[in-house]
This record gives C-alpha cells, structure tokens and sequence, in this order.
C-alpha cells in the first residue's frame, strides 16, 4: 500500500500553481482544527468522485499521521457507490469487502491493519451517518456546487471540483477513466495533507 500512495506523492508535480492553491484551502482547514477535522466529500448522487475522495483523504491523513481526521460522502440524493469507482480503488491494491446486498451495498475499505476501515455506502450530505456539525463540506463536484448553495451546520465550504469519470461509461475506456481520476484524488488528497500541519 505504501508503495502506491510513494507513487503518488512523487507525482506532486503534475498538480498546477493553481491546483495546490484551490487544494490549500482544505490544507488550511484540517491545519486549523489542530489536525482534528471532519470532512464531507458531496458530490450530487454520492456514487464516484465524493466516494473516491472520501477513501483517498482517510488513506493520506493516515499516512501523515492526522490520526484524527474522519472522511465521509454524501449526495443531494442517494444513489450507490459505482462499480467502476471500486473497481479502481481495487487496482491501487486496497481491500473492499461488501458487507450488504441491495441497490445501495455497504462496503468496508481495508487499508490498514490498524486503522478502522473506510464505510462507504450511498446517501444524502445529511444522513444520520455523517456528522451533523463542526465538519468541511467539501464539493467534488459542479452540480453539487450548485444544487447545494449552503450546506447548514458546516464548519466552512470547500469547492475541489473533480471531471466526472462517468463521461466513459458504456465505452472501452470506462475502467481506464476511473483509475485515472482516483490516482489524481490521491495524488491531491496526499498533497492536502503533506501540507497542512498538527
């Protein structure tokens, strides 16, 4: 696993001037809660890009040692987590074990031996499952940006848009799109916390 996020962390160039400083904004954040942050990651149908980034910043604040921030997902409505996106997490060497059946499954995202797994299953920003208040919404992506003017009881507001990887959908180049926008999620997400402090 190490091995996979070190390529990551060495591909830190190809992130923009401008891209580090969109991304600063949750550095800055996490660094003013003392490392003690929630997060939020909304995206409108909670199935892709707000799933991808809630695994890859538990993954980098663990890495790094934020060993008290929480991730978690949300959409303006509940759908199901893709089976591309999983499939894409799967391809960078990370354990998902489904725990529930149904149109919205439940899945646990091993990724350490120590640390609690990653629960990811589809639902509102609000859901009883996330916290309630003192937490960043962050936006993944445009829609939910704009179906979402104002996220009641959030800490601050963070827009970390991400193209979404569903514009390959139906085509031979589904798989390959999605494993390219997770390893830009990591690549970001590690870059998040390889800034922010303690």
């Amino acid at each position: 696993m190490n091995s996979t996020l070190e390529k990551r962390i060495s591909e830190f160039n190809l992130i923009s001037d401008s891209r580090k400083k969109e991304l600063r904004e949750l550095s800055n954040f996490v660094s003013s809660k003392n490392g003690k942050a929630n997060l939020i990651f909304i995206c409108t149908h909670n199935s892709r890009r707000s799933h991808l980034s809630q695994i890859w910043a538990q993954l980098a604040a663990n890495y790094y040692g934020f060993n008290e921030v929480r991730t978690y997902s949300g959409g303006t409505e509940a759908t199901a987590f893709f089976q591309s996106g999983i499939d894409a997490i799967k391809h960078a060497g990370i354990e998902v074990l489904k725990l529930s059946e149904g149109i919205n499954p439940v899945y646990a995202v091993n990724y350490s031996e120590t640390a609690h797994p990653v629960i990811c299953f589809s639902k509102k920003y609000n859901d009883s499952f996330n916290p309630q208040s003192n937490f960043a919404a962050i936006m993944t992506c445009n829609n939910a940006d704009i179906n979402c003017p104002f996220i009641p009881n959030a800490t601050e507001r963070i827009s970390i848009k991400y193209e979404d990887p569903k514009v390959a959908d139906g085509t031979p180049q589904q798989l390959q799109k999605y494993i390219e926008r997770s390893e830009q999620i990591a690549r970001e997400m590690l870059y998040v916390f390889s800034v922010s402090t303690k």
